[in-house]
Formats: structure tokens, C-alpha cells, sequence
């Protein structure tokens, strides 16, 4: 099992702190969503937990199975098994996907044309057009395509624990249903575990949350059960503008059965 565990993250750019003390544990096979007003962290958290260049780290620990990553580059992150499916794709003209898929499989001592031939049965799965395999990595590819490419790389490369940075955003009902399908298809397959930053329930219908989130002016200020995520769909985040914590609920324990599916 495998474990991505967040201690006390306090973060920020430009000297401005964004994450004040973020407490997050994710195990394979649970999905975790973290909801939450413009502004309030959330891609912040990604970013940082994934290594992007620019943000401070000031406090506080991320590993992933033992291992500190803070510190580490975003590649041997990714080498340790993280991965991040980006809010905005990233455009890179003259690598084609499968140039990157066998990279990344040489890096991780696979086999590169094992790694095709899995691009192929992933494209599949998720319709994603074939003629992209061999195109510039994201060029000219609409909205939809781009996170349908991330879900495929996620099939493809096999990450012990996926960031979601809004992986909803842009995407039409039939490129939704077939991202979040497949991602919730890889915690049972592989023992995926998923950290899905999102602003709506709408992708939860698919990805099924074990776990629900809100945070607000960079700290967790609840948790709880799918039906949190209910709750926030009729209340919006106003309750939690002030970015205050509410008191936990006797007997709500989201962690008592990390592979209990709370929607059986």
C-alpha cells in the first residue's frame, strides 16, 4: 500500500503565504477531494506537493511511501511515483506523446514498446483519437483532448498516487464521464490513490469521492463523507469564507475504513 502523506505544509510565492498548515493523508485506493473557493489554495497545493519551481516552502513535510519529496525535483517526484494531471496542459511542440511515454518508461527501467502498445489500449478506453500518439505533445488539441491525454498518461504510466488539478475544467459530459471513469477505474485496477482538486460536484458523480475536503484561505477547514460535497452544491463556500475550521463531528471518522466504499 502506498501512502502520500502531507505534515504541516505551509507554502507561498512572492513572500505572500498561501498554504497555512496542510494535513493530508491519501493511501492507495482512496479518492480525496479537496473543494473550495477562487483563491483559497487549492492549485497552490498541487503545485507545491508536485515541485513546481517559484513557491516557498516554509514549514511542513511531504512524503510519499518514506520518502521526503520535498526538495526533490518534480521529475524524481514523478520517478517516485506522483503524478500531477495539470489544470492547463502544457503545450510541447516537437516531442510527440509517445516520445514522451518511452522517456518515461526508460526512466523507469520499462520497456518503451510495451509502453506503446499500452498507449494504444489507453486511447481506447477513453476515445481518444490514435493519430494524437504521434502528433506534438498537446499542440492544436482541443480542451477535452488535452485532459483526455492526461488520463491516458495516468494509464499509461501507472503512478502510485494522481493529483487532479482540475482535471473537470473545460471538458464537455462525454470527455468528463470518460476521464473520471478512468481514473476511477485505476484504484481498483492498480490501487491509485487520487487527490482531485475541483470546484463542482459534477466530477464527483463519476470519481467517486471517499474523502471530501474544503479548504479555504489556505487551510482544511472540514472533512468529511460524499455528502459533503451535497452540502456544498446547495450552500456554496460562504459558510467557510472566514477561512475558521469547524469543530469535527462526534463519530466522524472519514479514515476508519480507507476501502469502505461510502456509496454502496
Amino acid at each position: 500500500m502506498s501512502e502520500l502523506v502531507i505534515s504541516g505544509l505551509r507554502a507561498g510565492v512572492s513572500g505572500q503565504e498561501i498554504l497555512q498548515g496542510i494535513d493530508l493523508t491519501v493511501r492507495s485506493g482512496e479518492v480525496h477531494a479537496v473543494m473550495g473557493p477562487n483563491g483559497s489554495g487549492k492549485s497552490t497545493l498541487s503545485h507545491v506537493v508536485m515541485g513546481r519551481p517559484g513557491y516557498e516552502v516554509s514549514a511542513g513535510s511531504v512524503s510519499l511511501d518514506g520518502t521526503e519529496l520535498l526538495g526533490l525535483p518534480a521529475w524524481k517526484r514523478a520517478h517516485a511515483g506522483l503524478f500531477l494531471a495539470m489544470q492547463y496542459p502544457t503545450e510541447v511542440p516537437g516531442v510527440s506523446l509517445f516520445e514522451t511515454l518511452e522517456e518515461a518508461a526508460l526512466a523507469a527501467g520499462r520497456d518503451p514498446a510495451e509502453v506503446v502498445a499500452r498507449a494504444r489500449v489507453e486511447a481506447g478506453r477513453i476515445g481518444f483519437d490514435e493519430r494524437f500518439l504521434t502528433r506534438p505533445l498537446n499542440v492544436d488539441l482541443s480542451g477535452g483532448e488535452r485532459k483526455r491525454n492526461e488520463a491516458l498518461q495516468l494509464g499509461v504510466l501507472e503512478p502510485k498516487i494522481a493529483i487532479l488539478d482540475e482535471i473537470d475544467s473545460g471538458l464537455d459530459v462525454d470527455a468528463l464521464r470518460a476521464v473520471s471513469r478512468r481514473v476511477e477505474a485505476a484504484t481498483t485496477e492498480t490501487g491509485l490513490g487520487v487527490l482531485a482538486i475541483t470546484h463542482y460536484t459534477r466530477l464527483l458523480l463519476e470519481l467517486r469521492p471517499d474523502v471530501v475536503h474544503v479548504l479555504s484561505r489556505g487551510r482544511i477547514v472540514r472533512t468529511g463523507g460524499p455528502e459533503l460535497a451535497d452540502e456544498l452544491e446547495k450552500t456554496g463556500y460562504a459558510p467557510y469564507a472566514d477561512g475558521a475550521a469547524e469543530p469535527a463531528k462526534a463519530g466522524a471518522d472519514p479514515f476508519a475504513d480507507p476501502f469502505a466504499d461510502p456509496l454502496a
